[in-house]
């Protein structure tokens, strides 16, 4: 049976281990597939129906000691509200923890030398006042620490609130038992002891602070989703019993009339029944020109109405349209796992219990060897190995680019299915293009016209086109096309028939027409000896001639073809300077292909490959050795888009398209193709980076916290920038250009 797909917002993750818990969890319940992404703080889960349901998943998960928002329809916008309100509370929590820990603060920096010269209250150094200070951000403040270490522990596991729980209590509780003690020792208030409030204090200030900086970066992580939710039009103006309304988008349903106007966003996919206008499709494709519309010309939603008042007929509206489609491909993008981010889940997993160990031989360490007997000093030891490597940079180095990367891509026309696509995209070496379609327009066009001794062009284009009007087949399609868009006037044809595998016989204006193949001519014993290497020229050059014959003379030719995209050329070159091979495959004769490779610059041509034997083709390239992307249209490609390690599909954002391939190139140009390279290319080294600076805080301070060299306060402050700088570096791949 299919699996059903939801997506669940989770509330309360606060590292690595809590999202490896919760993915565990969920993987352990029968018939369940999950993966919980950390940075969007969302579980995509896959589960069969008949063993399990969505409330079971959201009890598992609160169970597990989080909390759980389904995400559909309007509880979306109840996530991204909880979001809000969390940002709202981390700020009030840290201006409430900052307020309280100053004062500790400013009694710690009276400790130092080089500090020496700041007056500072007596008040500030009483153990009582100290007391007052810091409890409220321990136990109040700090509170949600506790409750997440407590659900941890209860669960087997350990999290980073255990290690922040630990540090905070041990230095906190050490100096209320010192403050106890020496009003016992006095029977006034401690003065001369030396406390640790600031530490455990300032500690969780600054947690806070990193968390509120997170929470921040974060947000503008997922900003690529919001730009697309933002681009929908908002309204409509229907057409409904013969009166214009303007509706909510959301009241729009297949069938309806709409009336656009110059400016206006076109506000559902659908097909233009009246006008004459241009839509700036850039939104969609990247492409900075605006596209001609015309009656029967699809339309798609979000796109803006340039000039010109159009009427259409809404075909997909709400979650069947384009824009929908790609903001659904773009969040399960953002939401799965890249094959890297295993080796940051198996490190996080035995992370905290490993920093645990470590941090009690640093205090034994201390106590028992260097400062025999110095519990306090040992105990500060101890904490500032907790505190350091608190693993939420690691949790974040992945999820964070594979956020920023994919959403940046999706801007750019490029759409990534999964995060595996993403990365496995760069290591690929070699590029197979299907020629029609992808380096051709896919779409046949009047490309010359040559007219014998004694014949006007007008007029013999005029009886071309009225007889080619009587036939179906794609060449007489591109004839007419052209011959109308030269304003020739074609009168009608009083006979008319189609010749199998020759042309067409017509009568037109009394005259006797054929349009065909020089077998034709020859049938018909009409003389073409001056024309046929002139023929042959054309036909070298990749088109399709057909020869003229009016009231039994030789008239002339014209010639069809499909024409390169204009930015084919320049996007071969351009892949080939990124080192990779290009290779272009086609059905077509070895002569047409060849004079198509040539002109933009292809060197190896596989020519004569029906689609079903494409598949094959790329599986005896990949038997080379060779990493191979298939580059196609998404339809006859199919079989060679998923045999290749990376399938490419030129389209538009249709639902063939999008589904067929690993990647879609939306913009339907060659140069999409180099800009999903590079993307994955930076988006990998930008998760190198990551993973490699988050494991470095730890490699580099936890040895440097244990022999004393880093502060509590200071091994605090460099975990909170830990992350945020990791974040940080992921929205460097927002600027790509």
């Amino acid at each position: 049976m299919d699996k059903t797909q939801t997506t669940i917002q989770i509330t309360g993750m606060t590292c690595a281990a809590c999202a490896t818990r919760i993915e565990k969890g969920l993987n352990r319940m029968e018939g369940v597939e999950a993966n919980v992404n950390l940075a969007l703080e969302r579980a995509s889960v896959s589960y069969d129906p008949l063993m399990v349901d969505d409330a079971k998943l959201e009890q598992k998960i609160i169970d597990l000691g989080y909390g759980a928002i389904k995400l559909t329809g309007d509880s979306d916008e109840d996530a991204g509200e909880y979001k809000k309100q969390e940002i709202r509370r981390l700020k009030q929590r840290f201006t409430v923890s900052l307020l309280l820990s100053l004062p500790l603060l400013w009694a710690m920096a009276g400790h130092f030398s080089f500090t020496s010269f700041l007056p500072v209250p007596e008040l500030f150094m009483n153990g009582w006042f100290q007391l007052a200070l810091a409890a409220p951000v321990q136990f109040i403040i700090g509170w949600h620490f506790y409750i997440g270490a407590y659900k941890a522990l209860r669960n087997g596991s350990a999290n980073m609130d255990v290690l922040v729980v630990l540090g905070t209590s041990a230095a906190f509780f050490y100096s209320l038992y010192g403050t106890l003690e020496a009003l016992g020792a006095s029977g006034h208030g401690a003065h001369e002891v030396e406390l640790y409030y600031e530490t455990s204090a300032v500690l969780i200030t600054l947690i806070v602070l990193g968390k509120l900086l997170e929470a921040l970066a974060k947000g503008r992580s997922s900003e690529a989703i919001k730009t697309l939710m933002g681009l929908q039009a908002q309204t409509a103006i229907v057409i409904r019993d013969g009166a214009e309304l303007r509706v909510d988008i959301m009241e729009v349903v297949a069938g309806d009339v709409l009336i656009v106007k110059p400016g206006e966003k076109i506000p559902v996919d659908g097909i233009m029944l009246e006008g004459a206008t241009t839509v700036d499709e850039s939104m969609l494709t990247g492409e900075s020109m605006p596209v001609e519309k015309r009656q029967g010309d699809s339309l798609i939603g979000a796109t803006i109405n340039k000039n010109g008042v159009l009427r259409m007929q809404a075909e997909k509206v709400g979650k069947q349209t384009a824009l929908a489609q790609i903001i659904r491909v773009v969040e399960e993008a953002q939401g799965s796992k890249a094959p890297i981010q295993r080796v940051a889940d198996r490190i996080s997993g035995i992370f905290v219990p490993i920093v645990t160990v470590l941090a009690a031989i640093a205090f034994l360490v201390w106590y028992f060897i260097v400062e025999p007997g110095d519990v306090a000093n040992a105990l500060e030891k101890a904490i500032a190995v907790l505190v350091i490597a608190c693993p939420c940079a690691l949790g974040l180095a992945t999820p964070t680019s594979i956020m920023a990367g994919s959403g940046r891509a999706a801007e750019l026309g490029v759409l990534f299915k999964g995060g595996e696509h993403l990365e496995s995209t760069h290591h690929v070496d070699t590029i197979v293009l299907d020629k029609t379609g992808t380096i051709t327009k896919g779409k046949p066009e009047l490309t010359d016209v040559r007219v014998g001794t004694g014949f006007d062009e007008a007029r013999l284009l005029g009886l071309v086109g009225a007889a080619e009007r009587n036939s179906e087949h794609p060449v007489a399609e591109a004839l007419v096309a052209g011959i109308a868009a030269r304003s020739i006037d074609m009168p009608a044809a009083q006979s008319f028939e189609a010749v199998p595998g020759y042309g067409i016989e017509a009568q037109v204006d009394g005259q006797q027409l054929l349009v065909g193949t020089r077998r034709l001519m020859e049938k018909h014993g009409i003389s073409i000896q001056s024309v046929i290497q002139e023929q042959q020229e054309l036909e070298a050059e990749g088109k399709t001639v057909m020869l003229i014959a009016v009231d039994g003379r030789y008239a002339g030719l014209v010639a069809v073809a499909d024409t390169v995209k204009e930015s084919s050329a320049a996007a071969v070159e351009s892949l080939k300077k990124m080192g990779l091979d290009v290779i272009m495959i086609t059905g077509d004769n070895e002569r047409t292909a060849n004079a198509i490779a040539s002109l933009v610059g292809i060197d190896r041509v596989l020519a004569e490959v029906l689609p079903e034997q494409k598949a094959k083709a790329v599986q005896e390239l990949q038997a080379e050795g060779r990493k191979v992307a298939m580059v196609g249209d998404g339809m006859n490609d199919a079989p060679a888009l998923v045999a290749a390690d990376i399938g490419m599909a030129i389209g538009g954002g249709t639902d063939v398209a999008i589904e067929a391939a690993d990647i879609t190139l939306m913009r339907g140009d060659l140069s999409s193709i180099a800009d999903a390279i590079r993307m994955s290319r930076l988006t990998m080294a930008n998760i190198k980076q990551n993973l490699f600076w988050a494991l470095a805080y730890n490699v580099i301070g936890i040895p440097i916290a244990a022999a004393g060299f880093l502060a509590p306060w200071l091994a605090g402050a460099a975990m909170a920038l830990s992350s945020v700088s990791v974040v940080l570096n992921a929205l460097r791949l927002q600027r790509m250009k």
